[in-house]
């Protein structure tokens, strides 16, 4: 069975403060570790009041120091907002501190509005344009630093830190395949190029000293509970953060609610549904079979999950489900393969 990975953005509920999210995501990560999940990646967001990862690398740190196996990483850092050395300076302590657990993911928008990210960066001079390069010159300063070379980053020479590309459309996914790097597709709010930005990487994949071969990570909102209408019913409070954002008042992660409908209009109903396609909602049976179909659909080498969930203990709850639905899919897969190797050691005669 493909690894499954989750994607944490802090969130912030109603009521509740940063530290009481950024408690939470550290008690998820904990959980989420023993549950077998592969990775726990936080994002870079700024200005948004219901989320509390802004200083995403901060974070990477206070999660990867409170786990002891899982991966912590990026998902990712917005790098037009920084300049390479920091992110590699960062980065490079983080891999010192908890070697051969730490992922960047880099991604090419600001993760916030504009006069937000004027604010950022100040002069403007590092844009969205100049992504390529800036990537290129990251991977740099993790490469074993030339006799006599005047800007390394320390630490971070030599490391090699695993480097992501994140997308939403076609260019990181061009720029992934090109530079040979792993890819993941933001499909979890963004799934119209879904189909083709994975077609796109993988048919013009060029190996590297990294990767040899494409590797594709999927994103995926997946809210589980005991029931299809329990998990719907927490499915609102994401359909109602993704509307008052788009209303222009974005704000903490509401509660649940019994009546979306009468929420929102018909046009916000379809915004949201096209939006939000690539979520599945429902009771483990619900979501098992969703989750067959999505990996079937997409071949995805990997799959990183979102939930948006307002209470705490649901949201522990959804992704404890969840690894339960991935493990028995897990052992029918190996179970799937003893049989047939036992069916090709006899003949192909099967009991």
């Amino acid at each position: 069975m493909i690894p499954l990975s989750i994607l944490d953005l802090c969130p912030i509920p109603q009521g509740a403060t940063a530290s009481d999210a950024l408690r939470n995501s550290l008690d998820l990560a904990q959980h989420a570790e023993s549950w077998g999940y592969n990775r726990y990646w936080l994002a870079e967001h700024h200005n948004m009041p219901g989320i509390a990862s802004a200083a995403t690398a901060v974070v990477i740190g206070y999660i990867a120091g409170g786990t002891k196996t899982i991966r912590v990483g990026s998902g990712g850092i917005m790098l037009p907002n920084h300049s390479p050395l920091v992110i590699a300076e960062q980065f490079g302590t983080l891999a010192s501190l908890y070697p051969g657990r730490i992922d960047l993911g880099l991604g090419r928008a600001p993760g916030t509005d504009m006069p937000t990210a004027r604010a950022l960066r100040r002069d403007m001079v590092s844009t969205a344009d100049n992504f390529p390069q800036d990537v290129q010159q990251l991977i740099s300063y993790f490469e074993e630093a030339a006799p006599g070379q005047e800007i390394r980053a320390v630490p971070g020479a030599g490391l090699r830190v695993p480097i992501w590309l994140l997308g939403s459309s076609l260019f990181s996914a061009q720029l992934a395949a090109m530079l040979g790097r792993p890819f993941a597709f933001a499909s979890h709010f963004a799934p119209a190029d879904m189909m083709a930005a994975l077609h796109l990487y993988r048919s013009r994949f060029k190996p590297s000293r990294q990767l040899d071969r494409p590797y594709a990570m999927v994103g995926l909102n997946a809210i589980v509970a005991e029931t299809d209408a329990e998990a719907q019913h927490h499915f609102t409070s994401l359909q109602q953060s993704f509307t008052n954002l788009r209303r222009g008042r974005p704000g903490q992660v509401p509660p649940p609610i019994d009546d979306i409908d009468a929420f929102w209009s018909p046009a916000e109903k379809a915004s949201a549904a096209m939006t939000l396609l690539v979520s599945t909602v429902g009771s483990p049976e619900t979501v098992e079979r969703a989750l067959l179909k999505f990996i079937d659909v997409t071949q995805a080498d990997e799959i990183i999950v979102t939930a948006h969930i307002y209470d705490h203990a649901a949201r522990l709850r959804s992704f404890e489900l969840l690894a339960g639905v991935h493990s028995r899919l897990a052992a029918r897969e190996s179970t799937s393969d003893l049989e047939k190797t036992a069916s090709s050691k006899a003949g192909g005669v099967t009991a």
